[in-house]
C-alpha cells in the first residue's frame, strides 16, 4: 500500500526575516502565519495524511518551507544543498527524521546546489528547474541518484520565479498547470494547461481528485471544479509574502516501505 505521510515543520519565530528574491518585501504577521500553518497541517490530516513534524529550526527563518530540503523518489531521500547558504542548516533535522522513517538517504555535495522546490515529479519523470537556486552540478547529482532507479530527469530553465514549482505543478492526470507569464518553456511538458492566477499554478494532490490549493486563486479553483476536481483551499497569505506556496510547506511521502 502507498504510504500517506506528510513531512512538515512549524514556522520559525523569525519567519518575517525569510528571503525574498522576485517580489517586494512586505510585513509578515508571524502569529497569523502560525495559525495558517496549523490549518494547513490539519487540512492534510482531515484528508487522510499523517503529518510528521521535523524538529523546529527556529534560527532558520525559511525552515517552514520544508520542501526545499529534500527530494524523494520512491523510498530514497536526496538531501538537498540549498542554493541560499543561509538555508543549509535546515537539512539536518529533515535528514534525521527521514532516516527514522526508513528512507535510504543520499546527499547533494559541493559544488552542487539543489532546492527541492525546483523538482516536479510526474510518474517516473523528474523535471528539475535550473535557475537561481539549483545549479548544473546539482542537476547532475540528481540524475546520478535517481536515474539508476528508473527515473527520467528533464532539466528546465527557470528565470522568472524562485523555483520550478513556483511556476508549475501537475494535476492528477499529469497535465502540467502554470500561470503563463511565469513559465519559461511550457512546450517542454507533453500536456500544459494555463491557469488565470499565479497562485493557481500550485496544487498538492490529496488523493481522490482533491487538490489542496491557495485561497488566493478563486478563478483557478472554478476552473478545476469544471474539470471534475475538488479544490480544497487554505489561506497561506503570510507565506505567499515570502514566495511560498502550498507545495513548499510539506513533503509528501507516498512510497515509503510499510
Amino acid at each position: 500500500m502507498p504510504s500517506r505521510k506528510a513531512l512538515i515543520r512549524r514556522p520559525s519565530p523569525r519567519l518575517a526575516e525569510g528571503l525574498v528574491t522576485h517580489i517586494e518585501r512586505s510585513p509578515v504577521d508571524a502569529a497569523l502565519a502560525l495559525e495558517q500553518w496549523e490549518t494547513y497541517a490539519e487540512t492534510l490530516r482531515e484528508h487522510g495524511w499523517e503529518t510528521v513534524e521535523a524538529e523546529p529550526a527556529d534560527d532558520c527563518p525559511d525552515g517552514v518551507f520544508i520542501e526545499d530540503t529534500v527530494v524523494m523518489f520512491r523510498n530514497v531521500a536526496l538531501i538537498a544543498r540549498p542554493g541560499a547558504e543561509s538555508r543549509r542548516p535546515e537539512t539536518t533535522a529533515v535528514e534525521e527524521t527521514l532516516a527514522r522513517l526508513g528512507c535510504s538517504v543520499n546527499w547533494v555535495w559541493a559544488p552542487g546546489t539543489l532546492d527541492g522546490g525546483d523538482v516536479l515529479k510526474i510518474g517516473d519523470t523528474i523535471y528539475v528547474g535550473r535557475g537561481g537556486r539549483t545549479n548544473a552540478a546539482g542537476v547532475q547529482q540528481l540524475r546520478a541518484a535517481f536515474e539508476p532507479l528508473g527515473a527520467r530527469v528533464v532539466a528546465v530553465p527557470v528565470t522568472k520565479v524562485l523555483h520550478l514549482k513556483s511556476a508549475v505543478t501537475a494535476l492528477p492526470d499529469s497535465t502540467v498547470i502554470g500561470y503563463p507569464p511565469l513559465v519559461d518553456t511550457p512546450t517542454v511538458f507533453p500536456r500544459h494547461l494555463p491557469v488565470p492566477e499565479e497562485s493557481g499554478a500550485h496544487v498538492v494532490l490529496l488523493g481522490g481528485g482533491k487538490l489542496l490549493m491557495a485561497a488566493s486563486a478563486p478563478k483557478t479553483a472554478e476552473l478545476f471544479t469544471d474539470l471534475g476536481y475538488q479544490p480544497v483551499t487554505v489561506d497561506i497569505s503570510e507565506f505567499e509574502k515570502l514566495e511560498g506556496c502550498v507545495t513548499c510547506l510539506s513533503v509528501r511521502l507516498r512510497d515509503l516501505y510499510t
